[in-house]
């Protein structure tokens, strides 16, 4: 087995090497322009603080991967999702309302706002768009009989990383090539022909791990084992909880019927296995907020188990 000669980008290190350092951030800006498809036009950025929290003790906080402000002010978080999470769209929408408050002026203010855009990098594919071949997905509030845009100073832009497949010879755009990077990198073993642009030369510099310091490797390695061991036991979770799901409900379906009786075993098992796995999680002292992000168990829940 060949050796990944590439960074993982789906690593929390990996992710923040490539796109979250200062020296890099031209990467980004390229990435979110492609990304934005010519609606917007970022010339430049600068790097906000990640963590934000309520306005009073009770509130809860949020943890952004990345966070970041054009020069037009306005702002973008950007997440990276490796495993299945229960309500992501729903914690999507509960991080968008941070950089909306944020806004707000003392004193008179005319509710005027600058864009929020969310950008979700996701390694799974949302249950309800299984059926749908599309990857990329622009979400905007609109009005319901005319189908306009209600506003356009709030954007959700998901990318669901498992339903892009094209291969090299299949890139067409600049945006085909972002996804491939993205999605491929790690299993790469040579700079591919159809990638000459000057920002993935620098991408691929970056990314080389025999090129980084000592340092950054042992960091990149922790974060790879971290990645692959919390993927292990999400998936591990998973399986479990269909078995037990499968148990219970062939139960619940003598007497319910047993269809909805699988359904609702299957659900139940999976809870009751990421409840455990958050349990075993904690005490090894991974951080809440960590635990969370993995098994969609709210922080709340997870101190109090």
């Amino acid at each position: 087995m060949l050796k990944e000669r590439y960074i993982n980008p789906f690593t929390d290190f990996g992710f923040k090497k490539i796109f979250g350092e200062e020296s890099n951030k031209d990467i980004l800006i390229d990435f979110l322009n492609n990304l934005l498809k010519g609606k917007e036009q970022i010339k430049d950025l600068r790097f906000k603080n990640t963590e934000k929290l309520g306005n009073s003790q009770v509130d809860r906080r949020a943890i952004f991967d990345l966070y970041c402000e054009n020069e037009k002010g306005e702002q973008f978080i950007i997440e990276l999702q490796k495993s299945k999470q229960q309500f992501f769209k729903e914690r999507s929408l509960y991080y968008s309302t941070f950089p909306i408050q944020e806004q707000a002026e003392k004193g008179e203010w005319n509710f005027k706002l600058k864009a929020v855009y969310l950008v979700a990098i996701v390694d799974f594919v949302f249950e309800e768009d299984k059926d749908s071949k599309e990857c990329y997905h622009e979400i905007k509030l609109l009005n319901t009989q005319t189908y306009k845009v209600f506003t356009d100073k709030l954007s959700f832009i998901y990318l669901e990383m498992p339903k892009f497949n094209k291969q090299e010879n299949e890139l067409e755009s600049q945006f085909d090539k972002w996804l491939y990077v993205l999605k491929f990198l790690p299993d790469l073993q040579d700079r591919p022909k159809i990638l000459r642009e000057k920002i993935f030369k620098k991408l691929f510099d970056i990314a080389e791990l025999a090129n980084m310091p000592r340092s950054d490797y042992q960091k990149y390695e922790n974060s790879l084992k971290y990645y692959r061991d919390l993927k292990n036991v999400v998936d591990t979770a998973r399986e479990e909880g269909r078995e037990e799901g499968r148990e219970e409900g062939i139960i619940k379906g003598r007497e319910e019927g047993i269809i909805k009786g699988r359904e609702e075993g299957r659900e139940e098992g999976t809870k009751q296995s990421l409840k455990e796995v958050a349990r075993n999680l904690k005490k090894v002292g991974l951080a809440a907020k960590d635990i969370s992000k993995v098994t969609g168990i709210p922080i709340e829940s997870i101190e109090e188990l």
